[in-house]
């Protein structure tokens, strides 16, 4: 560390101020009371990860008082139950691996923080805490006192517009500004028209493009200066240095030129290059836009929620149509989307998706709930207060806690390749200007220039993304909803496909049903159709749909096992529906089909049969992808259909029943144990651990809000016949990156060759810049495009 530098920020030390403690020294006592408190506290492993990272902290007596009026905490608050509160905060500091760590570290420097965790592209931290061993007034206090003042705005919540940032677009405007009257000047002198007004007038010209020079390499510029000091400051070589330096460079040896008389200088060539470069940037901003990486929520929640009508029937309603008064159906296990009030007179609610904490809330008619809980036990009824938030679903679905630790394979190729190209870049400018300068001089410069502006590795960096992003656009468009584009690299590894059996490989929509067993009276289809009611697997949903409507009864007690069946009190009688192990009934035919069996007040009554039809489509898409991949049909009922499945399936298929889901999980974990790469497709209910544990994991939906966090992906069910096309189509999109890569790495060979041998004039390699990387985000939509229409 230079001695002259803080320890803890970086700032230079003004020798009367400097203050040394522990053989550091600091610019302030503000930069060492924040090295006291995390050396306190054994969080000195701030100072490992990144050299100098912290800023100096303010003073804020006083500025954050407005924090102790509850009204405004709950306006800034994203969820508040109990004790259990949940804010995210805007801080703009945030800019390296040290501000992460020291972020989700706050715990550890004050009581009453649950856990924190930072969304570092957006600059934000989420911070769960105890309402009533902290407040939210001293947790802004505390990352004042660090250095991470949080940016509080109440014009941000609520209905606010996002603003746009036109930063860049004045910048361009200035630079195509001096760039156009710059050229304009420079004609009399490219033609050497050699008139006397122009011979006499030659200087002032000269210094009227100087002039007009200014504002393009201070302002416009300015972005790559700020970058490339930034970068400097931590001890990194990135893109903007080579640019920042070719700036600069440019600009002294224009000056030189005119103050001794050499010449005009390179002022056109350098605003040319400015301009051309934001033109750039700009481009890929608007292409970025355009393939909505920030994608609407719309998209991952092909979902439904139950509507109740003003005539109290029921409607399936997609869960971005919910407006603000209407009532709601909620199952047990069914997210709750929205914001709302509790109608029914209990609810027992799980935040587990939320806050990570599994222990259910109790809840009373007229009591406020929130979006992200998952109620468990019998139906209840809400009224909206709110419609869905644009995000909230979003921000659960990408909750860290269910994100799977995965290596980005493209991630650390770009990240490589842009770590070893700037030195690299530097290096030959240096010796190509070292062998020139001996040659021309003038040629030296233009050579170093057009080496530090052509070779600009911005392409190769905006290939993974880009290719990336177009294709979780594509694949949203066909109606596979993927939480990130990690999944796509991981679709591309799979070689072994794991299938539910109900719901998943059968469909819910035609499915013949019988019942065997003593005769039903109305008054026993009313008890059991109110049962099923509340109950939100795939044969409960099948069979209530097949029932006759009946009366609505109250139900008192409610409780459904997963992969066994529902047990419910209704007035006039409890009712127990699911396996026949579970009802503890054997018949000598139970094992050979799919039954639902029934129970009423202690005495078994019978069973529905349900004769599986099976989704369209699949026989053919088992025989397509038996041909690469190794197939499993993983099943928790019985083995009655396994006759059917063989004739159906290609022979190589693997058929597992009576599995339990925590036997589902076990199983998929011992084909990773043999190195399988393994994509689980399930429903979200009984699928839920066997969808966490496989390296990627597809959720089914039809009609029905069962949200599984743990899931990678949401596939319409209409589209399960093309699950072969989305498999192939991950593996172009890994040809596509690495196909890209190589045009990009061909583009900067050929640039280069002419630079060094000084065949390239700075103003061309300007051009070329934007052109390259146009060139390449052209190719991977155009070929992303172009696979995507393959059948």
């Amino acid at each position: 560390m230079n001695p002259s530098q803080c320890f803890h920020c970086g700032n230079e030390i003004v020798e009367k101020d400097r203050i040394v403690f522990e053989a550091k020294s600091f610019c302030c006592n503000g930069c060492k009371t924040v090295y006291e408190i995390f050396s306190q506290n054994d969080l000195t492993c701030y100072y490992d990860f990144q050299s100098a990272p912290g800023a100096t902290p303010l003073d804020i007596k006083g500025k954050y008082d407005f924090l102790a009026n509850e009204a405004i905490v709950n306006q800034l608050l994203d969820f508040q139950e109990n004790t259990t509160a949940i804010v995210s905060l805007y801080i703009p500091h945030i800019h390296c691996s040290s501000c992460i760590w020291i972020l989700e570290n706050l715990q550890k420097l004050q009581p009453g923080i649950i856990a924190s965790q930072v969304n570092f592209p957006n600059k934000k931290v989420r911070i769960t805490y105890h309402s009533e061993k902290t407040h939210l007034k001293a947790i802004v206090e505390l990352l004042c006192s660090i250095g991470y003042e949080p940016y509080i705005s109440l014009e941000n919540f609520g209905e606010s517009k996002k603003r746009v940032d036109r930063s860049l677009i004045y910048k361009l405007g200035v630079a195509f500004f001096s760039f156009g009257n710059i050229m304009l000047l420079s004609f009399p002198e490219y033609f050497e028209v050699g008139e006397f007004w122009i011979e006499q007038y030659k200087d002032f010209f000269r210094w009227l493009i100087f002039a007009l020079s200014l504002p393009a390499f201070i302002y416009s510029a300015s972005g790559y200066y700020v970058a490339a000091w930034k970068s400097l400051k931590q001890g990194l070589l990135n893109i903007e240095i080579p640019i920042a330096l070719g700036i600069v460079v440019m600009f002294i040896r224009s000056t030189v030129d005119i103050i001794f008389g050499f010449g005009q200088g390179f002022f056109d060539s350098m605003c040319g290059l400015i301009f051309f470069m934001l033109l750039g940037k700009l481009f890929q901003q608007k292409t970025y836009d355009f393939l909505s990486f920030e994608r609407d929520y719309k998209s991952y929640f092909p979902i439904a929620i139950t509507k109740i009508l003003p005539d109290g029937q029921e409607e399936a309603i997609q869960v971005y149509d919910i407006k603000k008064g209407d009532r709601l159906l909620i199952r047990n296990q069914e997210l709750i989307p929205v914001d709302g009030i509790l109608i029914s007179e209990k609810a027992s609610i799980d935040y587990s998706f939320v806050t990570g904490e599994a222990v259910p809330i109790e809840k009373e008619s007229g009591d406020k709930i929130f979006a992200g809980g998952k109620q468990l036990g019998k139906l209840i009824e809400m009224e909206v207060l709110f419609s869905v938030s644009q995000s909230y679903l979003t921000q659960l679905w990408s909750n860290d806690v269910f994100q799977k630790k995965v290596e980005q394979k493209h991630k650390s190729i770009t990240d490589k390749v842009s770590h070893y190209f700037t030195p690299a870049l530097l290096l030959l400018a240096v010796l190509s200007f070292g062998y020139w300068i001996f040659i021309d001089v003038s040629t030296a410069f233009n050579v170093f220039t057009a080496i530090l502006i052509v070779a600009c590795p911005c392409a190769l960096a905006l290939t993974a993304p880009f290719t990336l992003g177009n294709v979780l656009r594509i694949m949203g468009n066909r109606k596979l909803y993927l939480k990130n584009a990690i999944v796509i690299e991981q679709l591309a590894k799979v070689d072994t496909i794991v299938f539910d059996k109900t719901g998943t490989i059968t469909t819910n929509k035609k499915t013949s049903i019988t019942y065997e067993g003593e005769i039903l009276n109305d008054f026993e289809l009313k008890l059991i159709k109110n049962a099923l009611r509340g109950s939100n697997h795939p044969l409960s949903r099948r069979l209530y749909d097949y029932l006759p409507p009946q009366e609505l009864v109250g139900v008192s007690h409610f409780e459904e096992i997963i992969g066994k069946g529902v047990i419910a009190e209704l007035e006039g009688g409890t009712v127990k529906l699911g396996s026949s192990q579970f009802l503890q009934h054997m018949s000598e035919a139970t094992h050979k089909k799919t039954k639902v069996h029934v129970e009423i007040n202690g005495v078994y009554k019978g069973s529905y049969v349900f004769n599986n039809q099976y989704r369209q489509g699949l026989e053919q898409l088992f025989e397509e992808l038996a041909k690469k991949y190794e197939l499993v049909v993983l099943s928790g009922d019985n083995d009655g259909e396994r006759k059917i499945l063989e004739k159906m399936l290609p022979p190589s298929t693997h058929l597992v029943f009576n599995q339990k889901p925590e036997q589902k999980l076990v199983y998929i974990d011992s084909l990773q144990q043999q190195g399988k790469n393994v994509l689980m497709v399930g429903d979200g209910l009984n699928d839920a651990g066997a969808l966490a544990q496989s390296n990627v994991g597809i959720s089914i939906s039809e009609n029905v809000n069962v949200f599984s966090p743990a899931c990678d992906g949401i596939l319409d069910a209409g589209q399960f016949s093309k699950i072969a096309f989305f498999l192939r189509y991950s593996k172009n999109a890994m040809l596509i990156i690495y196909m890209s890569f190589g045009l990009s790495l061909l583009y900067n060979v050929v640039g280069l060759s002419y630079a060094v041998t000084g065949n390239l004039l700075p103003i061309v390699a300007a051009i070329i810049m934007p052109l390259s990387t146009i060139t390449i985000v052209s190719f991977v939509t155009l070929m992303s495009n172009v696979f995507a229409a393959k059948k």
